[in-house]
């Protein structure tokens, strides 16, 4: 099989080493990669979010499968552009990723699906939805309802919280188009995790499930970020929690754009409030999660390139995936000053060594190669992940692997997976 992955990330990377190792694979390109998808990959200089561009790639290598990693391009329609050129893609149509692409139409499937999850509305107005959060309070959560890579949420702890959200979002537009409208939520309590089912169109497997650690300090203090790190599985997602998200949330909704004409295929995302009413969703993703994936994939015992290819061609029914044993740990490290401003290309070292720390692996993210020498090229660099027979051992090898990189301009959390590792 002749396969591309679209992305330059850190899930990008552990989506190349997982297919590396099918026996269905003969050829892997990753567009456009980096520095650790060049190792198992190669590298094609075409960004994930050119379109025409990746279509006319897969059409001249005449490529069996394009698996993409990050959102946007499935909202621009890839997979609609590659379907019409003959090609298979693990990924949802333009009208599917609406999931992701539109939090107001996501409301509307889980109202339409009788999905459990938060109270909503939708805005257009900032005037109208000020007055709106002065009659509800706070906590409340104000949503761009467009893609905003991650920064598009506030879970605003005051009322003059969230009418500072309405102002960046509405009328400064600092997000652009992606805040002209706005959902505004009640803030569910509970425990946060992120279950992942592949999908094809009419059936939903478990995929794994995880959770991410969304705050740039220790203790989940300071703002959010992309994610610094992540652990799997998480141990407050019961297999009776997590058969429930199944049944109430994943399948209704799969069933409801079905409904609608629009299959889903690839995978959804849900990430999950575990309330005291049971699990409700919080949101839709169309994608594995980052960095989720870089501890998901290593704990899969199943040939995932098989599994991508069963969903597009609508073979899950009987489709069963095998997972390894134990438990995985996710160290982000990313460049002083993330979210905010931070330094580029910054010398990075050990990468070897950390790969040598025994349960360890090492993912790319934002690097880049300059003049042989590996360096930092964005704000989340590299992933760090630990495996083991359970968490604690995880989280060992992880925080050894971490301790390994010589990079003085770096960062990470030293307490990932700690509420998981109280709960066991």
């Amino acid at each position: 099989m002749r396969v591309l992955v679209v992305g330059a990330g850190g899930r990008e990377h552990a989506l190349c080493w997982a297919l590396a190792a099918s026996p269905l694979l003969t050829k892997l390109w990753c567009a456009p990669g980096n520095p650790g998808t060049a190792q198992v990959a190669e590298n094609v200089a075409i960004g994930a979010a050119d379109v025409a561009a990746l279509v006319a790639f897969a059409t001249a290598q005449r490529l069996d499968l394009v698996v993409p990693g990050p959102e946007a391009p499935l909202v621009a329609g890839l997979a609609d552009a590659l379907g019409a050129a003959g090609i298979a893609c693990c990924g949802p149509s333009a009208a599917a990723a609406r999931l992701e692409g539109s939090k107001s139409f996501c409301k509307e499937v889980c109202d339409a699906a009788g999905i459990p999850t938060a109270r909503w509305e939708r805005f257009t107005d900032a005037d109208a939805a000020r007055a709106f959060v002065r009659r509800r309070g706070a906590p409340i959560v104000v949503k761009a309802d467009g893609l905003a890579a991650g920064k598009g949420v506030v879970v605003a702890a005051s009322v003059a919280e969230a009418e500072a959200a309405i102002a960046d979002f509405m009328q400064a537009r600092t997000l652009g188009e992606a805040g002209a409208s706005l959902v505004i939520e009640e803030c569910l309590i509970g425990d946060e995790v992120s279950l992942f089912a592949l999908c094809d169109g009419t059936h939903a497997i478990p995929l794994g499930a995880a959770q991410d650690h969304k705050r740039v300090g220790e203790g989940d203090t300071g703002p959010n970020t992309g994610g610094m790190g992540a652990c799997a599985p998480p141990p407050v997602l019961t297999p009776a929690l997590a058969a429930a998200a199944m049944q109430r949330i994943i399948r209704p909704a799969l069933a409801e754009l079905a409904r609608q004409g629009t299959p889903f295929r690839g995978i959804l995302f849900a990430g999950l409030m575990l309330t005291a009413d049971g699990p409700k969703l919080i949101e839709f993703n169309v994608r594995l999660g980052d960095p989720e994936a870089q501890c998901l994939l290593p704990l899969l015992q199943s040939d995932l390139l098989a599994a991508l290819l069963a969903a597009c061609d609508g073979e899950l029914g009987d489709f069963a995936l095998r997972w390894r044993p134990g438990a995985a740990l996710a160290v982000v490290m990313a460049a002083r000053g993330y979210p905010g401003a931070y330094l580029h290309g910054t010398p990075i070292g050990g990468l070897d060594r950390a790969a040598a720390v025994p349960g360890a692996l090492v993912f790319q993210s934002g690097t880049d190669m300059r003049d042989g020498q590996l360096v930092a090229a964005g704000g989340r660099v590299l992933t760090l992940c630990g495996s083991g027979v359970d968490l604690a051992a995880a989280h060992a090898a992880a925080y050894r692997a971490a301790a390994a990189i010589a990079w003085p301009e770096g960062f990470y959390r030293r307490d990932i997976g700690w509420r998981a590792l109280a709960a066991e």
